[in-house]
């Protein structure tokens, strides 16, 4: 694969290609004799000299120190690791650092250690779906010669040797810089990761080499081509210029390349694949069979902005007193055929991609917004799973089938909020959107109600029973209509009527993995959650107990008990769990869907967060790829559609396609946030809040921002008017003093005790580079003496 110093693989190299929980102990231990291993590679957005790799047991991870180590793959790559040559082991030192949060702007390094005592890297993870970076480094005696201990020993170097899959784009946006007598001129990539670019004079502006001065502002997308073994540098070729750094659309589309996301139109062979005969109407032969829902009381509740509407829900109450609820699925599958141009297209975007501004749609527009979207007044073509429930949730019979029906009403999450909170109101037809006659609001409000009264059990059953919610503040904005500038920013509430539709989608989701998976117990695509990294866990479970925290990491189910008795109820409660949150997701690893065919071990099917055995994504087949084909399952398995034409290893291939897509979308979606945040920073800023500090360094520590959820890093050198700061550690306690210079008019210093969950006045400031911004610490009131 790579010229140069690579060396060949073992023959029984596919094996490495599994995931490390996938993997048998006897495979493990051969790989072992090798001395070579296999794994996605994770390279630290904050020190791209630091990266890392899974080891076989999925306690802890193996770390590559240096870009040297990593042997020209970039980060997402499948690589395989080989231990080096014992003449070419040296100590690696750490200690136990604080995370930094979640891909928000620069930060250095700090790390401390005796070069005399060995070291054992026992944890550091970069959560994917997050974007986050998680380091721990702990000094640990070796007591056990086991796998584990083999691959973290700190004297042990391992060296990438092969590159399975490229994952990496090979492409990234950045500035270009001019080299005095040089054919070549050298592109510098926004992220460090990546390494630089010799590119061809002729690829860059006419004028550039005379008036280089022009460019130093404009966005390029380079495309490595070739990396030479012996060099720093790799080589390529300039795609376009995107425009001037700081806008937008030129940042955003500059990310959606390095992201691979695709962003192009549909191609005429896709489009010929949809209905050309328009206004397209439901087919009598399709009709008649399907179960006709169109008289029910059906209705939407989504996102005020949503036009791609996959989900509906009904409720009636029976005579008995028990309830008939439907959950009602878009039925994309009727006009996605397998096999088409556009299922293709579909099955390589795998997920639709949501920015601030805009969405890029897994499919056309005709499909997304209209033929498939269950707009209010229109017959629609949906999947539903029909319960009879009792009035505390539980499950007294069931259907599946394909079926027809009409929106009688497209609420938003406000709507539904509004009916909950004034559950004896009467709304006037102004108060709500337009409502088909068939139905009036009275009955649509009876059915919000019922609904989030079943809802209210369910959920409270689900987190007694152990299941476990990590929210995390969301940033949301409000746009200039005509500029599409953010002109506000808040922190996105999520409340009973976003419960209501969640519960339902986890029941839907659930009762299909069931089904399909009883059905097809070898082809089934569902969703797991692998237990969190033990080693992480002890250590985070240390921190808390010695914070004086009451946290109990021993399960799901303990742990969300314990985090929402913990956090007190007064005004920052709510910060408190976030902070909480923050550091209880640290060992928490990646969701994924898998091809059942392929696991051996039924007890890793399961689901840690929700705490069930089986769960699959069933619910939004209109922006997800997985969905697709668990609804073609879904009806093979009734008998309403054709057996699925995919092995279990194809079906396999597809769901690790849309791992790596989803935790793409959600990382550009991150920084498409990051991206509109500091715009309104420097166009709406300085900015002053309160923030809480959630992690801490020796040189540096994070803070919360309260008012706009944003987490970002303060650095103790650039702090104006601190005379000297000390760091310490009490146990696993951080703890600092910052010594405060004396004012104007004021005599001596005065000191300000920091440590986790205390409470601080920063100001958001934007810096002189583009789109960056800086927290600075303001000067505390002195105290009184």
């Amino acid at each position: 694969h790579h010229s140069g110093q690579v060396c060949s693989l073992p023959p029984s190299w596919h094996y490495f290609c599994l995931r490390a929980d996938e993997r048998s102990s006897t495979s493990v231990s051969e790989s072992l004799q090798r001395r070579t291993l296999c794994g996605s590679l994770r390279i630290n957005p904050k020190n791209y000299h630091e990266a890392f790799i899974p080891s076989p047991d999925g306690l802890a991870d193996i770390f590559l120190d240096g870009v040297v180590a990593r042997n020209r793959a970039l980060n997402g790559d499948v690589v395989v690791v080989k231990l080096l040559p014992s003449e070419q082991w040296k100590v690696v030192n750490g200690e136990e650092c604080e995370p930094t949060p979640a891909g928000k702007g620069p930060a250095g390094q700090e790390r401390a250690g005796d070069p005399s005592s060995p070291d054992v890297i026992v944890e550091a993870q970069v959560d994917e779906e997050q974007g986050e970076l998680i380091r721990k480094l702990e000094s640990v005696s070796l007591q056990s010669k086991g796998t584990r201990n083999f691959w973290l020993h700190s004297h042990y170097q391992v060296k990438v040797v092969y590159i399975v899959e490229e994952k990496h784009s090979r492409a990234a946006s950045g500035f270009i810089k001019f080299l005095p007598d040089k054919h070549f001129a050298m592109f510098s990539p926004a992220d460090h990761r990546v390494p630089r670019v010799n590119v061809p004079l002729t690829d860059c502006p006419p004028d550039f080499p005379s008036r280089p001065g022009d460019y130093a502002n404009t966005l390029f997308i380079c495309r490595i081509t070739h990396w030479p073994y012996d060099n720093t540098f790799a080589e390529g070729r300039l795609a376009k210029s995107l425009g001037q750094a700081g806008e937008i659309e030129p940042e955003t589309e500059g990310i959606l390349i390095e992201y691979d996301v695709d962003f192009s139109e549909f191609s005429e062979e896709a489009l010929a694949c949809l209905p050309q005969n328009l206004p397209w109407t439901i087919p009598a032969e399709e009709l008649a069979k399907r179960r006709d829902l169109r008289k029910e009381c059906i209705f939407t509740i989504d996102p005020a902005t949503a036009r791609d509407l996959d989900d509906a829900l009904s409720c009636k109450q029976l005579p008995d007193g028990n309830f008939e609820v439907g959950v009602h699925i878009a039925d994309v599958s009727y006009f996605l055929e397998d096999g088409t141009a556009l299922d293709f297209v579909a099955s390589t975007r795998a997920t639709s991609v949501y920015l601030v501004q805009k969405v890029i749609p897994m499919l056309p527009r005709l499909l997304c917004e209209e033929l498939c979207s269950l707009n209010p007044q229109t017959d629609r073509l949906t999947f539903s799973v029909i319960w009879k429930l009792s009035p505390k949730g539980k499950i007294l019979s069931e259907w599946f089938g394909r079926s027809v029906i009409r929106s009688c009403v497209k609420l938003s999450y406000d709507h539904a909020q509004s009916m909950i909170e004034a559950p004896d109101k009467e709304f006037s037809a102004e108060e709500l959107p337009a409502c088909s006659p068939e139905h009036p609001l009275q009955r649509v409000h009876q059915a919000v109600l019922h609904l989030h009264s079943i809802a209210k059990h369910l959920r409270a059953q689900r987190f007694e029973g152990g299941a476990l919610r990590l929210d995390q503040m969301r940033l949301a904005f409000s746009l200039d209509a005509d500029s599409g500038m953010p002109q506000g920013c808040y922190v996105y509430q999520y409340r009973d009527s976003n419960k209501l539709v969640e519960e339902f989608m986890l029941l839907a989701n659930m009762a299909v993995a069931h089904q399909i998976y009883r059905k097809f117990p070898k082809l089934a695509l569902l969703r797991r959650h692998p237990w969190p990294q033990s080693r992480m866990v002890e250590v985070l479970q240390e921190l808390c107990d010695q914070m004086g925290l009451s946290i109990n990491l021993e399960s799901a189910g303990t742990l969300h008990r314990s985090l929402n008795e913990t956090v007190g109820n007064d005004q920052y409660s709510l910060a408190r769990k976030e902070v909480l949150t923050h550091l209880c997701s640290r060992p928490m690893q990646m969701a994924l869907y898998f091809c059942t065919g392929i696991l051996q071990d039924e007890k890793q099917f399961s689901h840690y967060a929700l705490n069930v055995p089986l769960y699959t994504h069933f619910t939004s087949p209109i922006r997800r790829y997985a969905d697709i084909i668990v609804h073609r399952l879904l009806a093979a398995s009734i008998k309403c559609g054709p057996r699925l034409r995919l092995s279990d290893e194809e079906v396999q291939k597809q769901a690790s396609h849309c791992n790596d897509k989803k935790t793409a979308s959600k990382r550009v979606q991150e920084m498409s946030t990051e991206l509109f945040f500091s715009v309104f920073v420097r166009e709406c800023g300085p900015l002053d809040s309160e923030a809480m500090v959630m992690g801490m360094l020796d040189k540096s520590f994070d803070v919360l921002v309260l008012h706009y959820g944003v987490q970002k890093r303060i650095y103790c050198n650039a702090i104006e008017g601190l005379q000297s700061f000390h760091f310490r550690k009490v146990g696993k306690r951080p703890e600092m003093t910052l010594v405060w210079a004396p004012g104007d008019l004021e005599q001596g210093t005065f000191t300000q005790e920091i440590s986790l969950f205390s409470l601080v006045n920063v100001q958001l400031r934007s810096d002189a580079a583009q789109l960056k911004y800086s927290a600075v610490l303001r000067r505390p009131e002195r105290p009184e003496p």
